[in-house]
């Protein structure tokens, strides 16, 4: 009989939902790995916008509807802009032809800022996905949107989680089971802005909100 090849994950869903482990501290099984918490941080983006374009009181939340995380994603937005005293329009773009009408529909919505929420499909396009080139404030999961033009990204560090998936790798290669290993969360976050792109949106960013952030582009 075959031992099964021990997995180790990197991702930014729960992996005890995904069925991937039994819980985190006990894995269980031939899978472990790090989790990012990507989809779990909606309610931090949200206020982060809010406090980048305050008079904003018309904003949207991209969502992608084929995401497992979607019905949790949109719940946590929805119930965030009604603490923070926002209007909402969540929309939901699940191809590239759907991303083509986002910000079309923003307009029409009166959507003063945009929350694109945490998605692969939406870093797998994030050209398309640039608010700015539409003249849209909005933010992201991941900086790396900011470094192609976006104002604003909040999440866990993708260098710091990768580097943890890395010495798990290493420790399984080594002899360590997989079930004894205890997925790991990723704990270091980034806050970025691009000074550069607040500009060409006619955004004044608060220097306190300046000296908050982890990076800042100019």
């Amino acid at each position: 009989m075959e031992r099964p090849v021990p997995v180790v994950f990197a991702i930014g869903s729960d992996p005890v939902k995904l069925g991937l482990v039994v819980s985190l501290n006990r894995p269980g099984g031939n899978a472990t790995g790090v989790t990012f918490f990507a989809t779990q941080m909606e309610t931090k983006r949200l206020g982060l916008l809010h406090e980048l374009v305050p008079g904003a009181t018309v904003v949207a939340a991209l969502i992608n509807p084929s995401q497992p995380a979607a019905p949790a994603q949109a719940d946590e937005v929805t119930e965030a802009a009604r603490v923070l005293g926002l209007k909402l329009h969540v929309l939901h773009a699940g191809s590239e032809r759907d991303l083509e009408t986002v910000f079309a529909t923003c307009a029409q919505l009166g959507a003063g800022a945009l929350l694109v929420a945490a998605d692969p499909f939406f870093y797998s396009r994030r050209e398309l996905a640039l608010a700015a080139q539409h003249m849209m404030p909005a933010i992201y999961e991941w900086r790396y949107f900011i470094v192609l033009g976006g104002l604003a990204s909040y999440g866990t560090s993708l260098v710091d989680g990768f580097r943890q998936a890395g010495v798990y790798t290493g420790r399984v290669l080594k002899g360590a089971k997989t079930a004894d290993l205890p997925a790991a969360q990723t704990t270091s976050f980034e806050f970025v802005i691009n000074l550069k792109t607040a500009k060409a949106l006619g955004i004044e960013i608060a220097p306190m909100l300046s000296a908050r952030a982890d990076e800042v582009i100019e």
